[in-house]
């Protein structure tokens, strides 16, 4: 029977800086998980994709680590399905398979990293901090509404307020779920007030290069935004490409 998984509700309560390793190898996924949570992670792991939708449907990790050759499931697959039910957490795949076609796939559908394997553990946790420092929620604490510094934070157009400081987006009052790497890539954006920006400054300042990254990667995450952000993603108002120059955002 196939597993249709759909988000966790509002009410599951999230542990701050918890990860959800996916990975049939035992002893790799133990020595993550033993390296993770020595650094000071709450760590759970599953053996094969279907248990890893299963998980999710009950828990809100800050980071899945992915692999993609699962029994049950493929990796590819349970990402899809992650996404597209709204999953937001952040990604990193990390995989034995190194050709710039599986890269480029694991992006398209909504990777935040890609890693080969083998890699070194302090590079690996590298990775990981980064990817949780730029997708740590704000429910450490903000200040309200009165709070001048709270409202400069928020930026609006069309029927869409984003929060670069809540790292929050709402469109017609309705959260919009943005993986990290895509809330990144739109406050960066929206931050360069107007101008134009290159694929090139974009991979540069947002992915720091990473492995597999290409200007594609680029289009890929202006398409999935303007999906979910623009009134009509075919006509662009606010994430505009400026012919062979790059992206500006519009407000």
């Amino acid at each position: 029977m196939t597993h249709a998984w759909q988000p966790p509700g509002s009410n599951d309560a999230t542990v701050d800086q918890s990860i959800l390793i996916i990975e049939d190898n035992e002893t790799l996924a133990l020595g993550l998980r033993t390296s993770l949570e020595v650094e000071g992670y709450k760590v759970e792991s599953v053996a094969d994709g279907k248990e890893g939708l299963a998980w999710l449907e009950q828990h809100s990790p800050d980071l899945i680590i992915l692999d993609l050759m699962l029994p049950g499931l493929n990796g590819f697959e349970v990402l899809r399905r992650y996404r597209g039910c709204g999953g937001a957490a952040a990604v990193l795949i990390l995989s034995a398979r190194d050709q710039e076609v599986d890269k480029v796939q694991g992006f398209r559908i909504g990777a935040d990293d890609y890693v080969v394997k083998p890699v070194g553990v302090l590079e690996l946790l590298a990775r990981v901090e980064a990817i949780i420092r730029r997708s740590a929620p704000a429910r450490r604490g903000m200040a309200g509404t009165g709070d001048p510094a709270a409202r400069n934070s928020q930026h609006r157009f069309s029927d869409v307020v984003v929060d670069l400081r809540t790292r929050t987006v709402l469109r017609r009052g309705e959260p919009v779920d943005l993986s990290p790497m895509e809330f990144d890539f739109l406050a960066f954006l929206i931050d360069s007030n107007g101008d134009i920006v290159s694929r090139d400054t974009l991979m540069r300042q947002v992915w720091n290069y990473s492995l597999g990254v290409t200007s594609r990667t680029v289009d890929q995450h202006v398409a999935r935004l303007r999906n979910k952000l623009e009134p009509n993603p075919a006509q662009p108002r606010h994430l505009i490409t400026v012919r062979k120059a790059g992206y500006r955002f519009q407000s």
